[in-house]
């Protein structure tokens, strides 16, 4: 009686295994860094420094944003003529037009939110989780 326990104990873990498999196939990484790195085409020409590391999809920046953003909700995210910047608890996702498509640039956001700053300003807020503090007077202290 103890093997048939044995067996169906480890056909349990058999399915579990086999779910959590399916699931990330299917729903991709855990993460928006992981949806994008799962999705779009790696381009590593494209990237800025060791900091952004760049992927391009044939789609629209709106149609990117579109798909990140059904996957990943955002914390943040501002649009304007340049491109869509959506902000994570740890990461920037920002896509950028380009001739044939898009540029996606996955980056941290210690280094995002300073090269970014100049567009996105005050409109990417911060909420819990973040790293980056304000420097007017009295802020932070």
């Amino acid at each position: 009686m103890t093997y048939r326990r044995w067996f169906v104990v480890g056909v349990a873990f058999a399915v579990i295994g086999a779910l959590v498999a399916a699931f990330a196939i299917f729903y991709g990484s855990f993460s928006p860094r992981g949806y994008v790195e799962d999705r779009y085409t790696r381009a590593a020409g494209q990237d800025i420094g060791g900091d952004a590391i760049a992927y391009t999809s044939n789609k629209s920046p709106s149609q990117v944003a579109q798909d990140v953003t059904a996957a990943w909700q955002p914390a943040d995210q501002y649009v304007d003529g340049s491109g869509v910047y959506l902000r994570y608890d740890d990461d920037s996702v920002v896509i950028l037009p380009i001739a044939t498509g898009s540029v996606i640039l996955l980056e941290r956001l210690r280094t995002a939110y300073p090269r970014y700053h100049s567009t996105v300003g005050n409109h990417w807020g911060w909420g819990r989780g973040s790293t980056v503090r304000g420097g007017g007077p009295g802020s932070g202290k």
